[in-house]
């Protein structure tokens, strides 16, 4: 298992050159006096690894501010990243059950019990242990996405959390939610009777450098059309900006009872909407729907990995981040990191 051990203090900026015989390591690329030279056969062998730059972002409902809403989310850098959601039932407040204890739980399972053995970066083997790990009444829709370092990305699902993957522009890849009937998603529960892991929808797709993944609760997916979801993703660098984006974006629309959202819209084709009467008149059931709106926003990054060479004194392997191409070479991030 790797682990990096990486801070702002030992982490350095540093330029890539290569040559026919050689490789540069350069702390400056205009004093190319400072380079470490480095024959290929020093370099071999290179390891090609992925992992997630990570942005978050939570909303919760008005009513429920003072508590921080129902949903809990996990983000993780193990592996090549691991995102997580979970949405509270808030039917159990009608049985005074605070519904926000079981996914914060089962989030906080879920972290301990990412990096054991017998979990083997599976997605659904994380939900049935995190599962039979929490104690607290209530139940979840919940998501869960593992980012292995060869670029091979597994989901988990059960109930109407949701995950989309966007390539160029486009979404390439999104999850399904399952449910009992309208406005009831399958949920991992406390009670005998709720969903389990065997119920999940497990997808594994590939993802290349620069996708972009989009993960949130359905506070996110009721109010944001797909169209606005690529075009926020596409204004946005940054990551974390992008999900702040996404979220206040979901919080206006959820706000709006003239918006005819991807809730509302869903809601009419399933038989639900205002009187007769109204529909004489022209008018429908319209509307965003309050939530807690949680959102993950995740890039898919490059790094290098190659053994320690000459002069370069941070134990077995350092890991290089890509940040940009040149016509002589990669600027890159150098991070110390350690191999057990």
């Amino acid at each position: 298992m790797a682990i990096f051990s990486s801070s702002a203090a030992h982490s350095q900026r540093i330029f890539l050159y290569s040559s026919p015989n050689s490789f540069n390591l350069v702390s400056n690329p205009k004093n190319r006096r400072s380079s470490v030279s480095c024959s290929p056969s020093e370099l071999s062998p290179v390891r090609l690894e992925v992992s997630l730059s990570v942005g978050t972002h939570l909303i919760p409902h008005p009513n429920k501010i003072e508590r921080g809403g129902e949903d809990a989310f996990l983000v993780s850098s193990y592996n090549g990243g691991v995102l997580a959601v979970a949405d509270g039932v808030s039917g159990w407040a009608e049985q005074d059950i605070d519904p926000s204890l079981f996914p914060k739980e089962l989030m906080a399972n879920a972290s301990y019990l990412i990096d054991k053995e017998e979990v083997n970066s599976e997605p659904q083997i994380l939900l049935r242990k995190a599962h039979a790990a929490t104690s607290s009444i209530g139940s979840a829709t919940v998501i869960v996405a593992v980012l292995e370092k060869n670029g091979i990305l597994k989901i988990a699902n059960v109930g109407d959390c949701g995950l989309k993957v966007l390539r160029k522009g486009q979404i390439i890849f999104a999850t399904s939610p399952q449910e009992h009937y309208f406005d009831c998603p399958y949920q991992l529960s406390s009670e005998v009777v709720g969903q389990t892991y065997l119920d999940a929808v497990v997808s594994n797709m590939e993802v290349t450098e620069g996708d972009k993944i989009v993960m949130g609760s359905d506070g996110l997916f009721d109010n944001v059309f797909d169209h606005e979801i690529v075009s926020t993703i596409s204004r946005f660098n940054d990551v974390a900006e992008a999900a702040k984006a996404l979220a206040n974006i979901a919080s206006e629309h959820s706000r709006d009872t003239k918006f005819d959202s991807p809730y509302s819209l869903e809601a009419r084709s399933r038989g639900f909407d205002v009187p007769l009467w109204k529909k004489i008149l022209g008018m429908k059931l319209t509307g965003g729907k309050l939530d807690d709106i949680t959102v993950i926003v995740g890039e898919v990054e490059p790094t290098v990995l190659i053994p320690e060479s000459r002069g370069l004194q941070f134990g077995k392997y350092f890991a290089l981040r890509i940040e940009a191409q040149t016509d002589s070479g990669w600027e890159i991030n150098l991070h110390p990191m350690r191999v057990n």
